[in-house]
């Protein structure tokens, strides 16, 4: 039985503004106040993990020993099968030091040439409480890159990654549609289900 999440304030663990805005979009119906890691200048843990989720425990626990505050940490990125899974979980790690994403996409279309395009995206979240208690979930969505990049409503790989069965990017699409179907809101379907009462 998972532990059920009481209280009206969460540290996001991450010090990226788009994962922390998407995040924020995703928890505002549930009069939950958000606050970054960032904000509070927690330091950004080393990412030695292996696995999304090993990172995102990583990240959850470091967050919630910090502030003394429930945590709730995302490791997230793009797998390439036709790359041997890369980026995979150095996704942000290929947009360099400036996390330039475009220099990352285009590191992708490179490695890729006339490689398969499919591609997936996964999310791996951890909920951790200061005592050290913490509930791991992960979701994923499947979908093609293709070049040149469009959109501007998105962040990261969002503006190669078309989800199977439309024909836009990630970055042309209105947040709450993405918020509607992404590995993010997977990942958070399944958290809300287990630890906020299944609403």
């Amino acid at each position: 039985m998972a532990r059920i999440f009481k209280g009206d304030k969460i540290v996001v663990a991450s010090h990226n503004p788009g994962k922390v805005r998407e995040i924020g979009e995703l928890l505002s119906p549930f009069q939950i106040n958000p606050i970054s890691a960032g904000q509070l200048n927690l330091p950004e843990p080393v990412e030695t993990g292996l696995t999304f989720i090993e990172n995102a425990k990583l990240k959850a626990y470091a967050s919630a020993k910090g502030s003394n505050l429930p945590a709730l940490a995302d490791d997230s990125g793009l797998v390439v099968p036709a790359l041997n899974g890369d980026p995979g979980i150095y996704s942000a790690r290929w947009a360099g030091p400036k996390k330039d994403f475009n220099l990352a996409m285009e590191k992708v279309r490179f490695e890729l040439a006339d490689k398969d395009p499919s591609a997936y995206f996964v999310c791996a979240l951890s909920l951790a409480w200061p005592d050290g208690h913490m509930e791991t979930f992960e979701g994923k969505v499947d979908g093609t890159l293709k070049w040149p990049t469009r959109g501007d409503m998105g962040f990261g790989y969002d503006p190669i990654f078309y989800p199977h069965g439309f024909n836009i990017s990630f970055a042309e699409m209105e947040p709450a549609k993405k918020h509607g179907m992404s590995h993010r809101a997977n990942a958070f379907k399944l958290m809300l289900e287990a630890c906020f009462g299944g609403v």
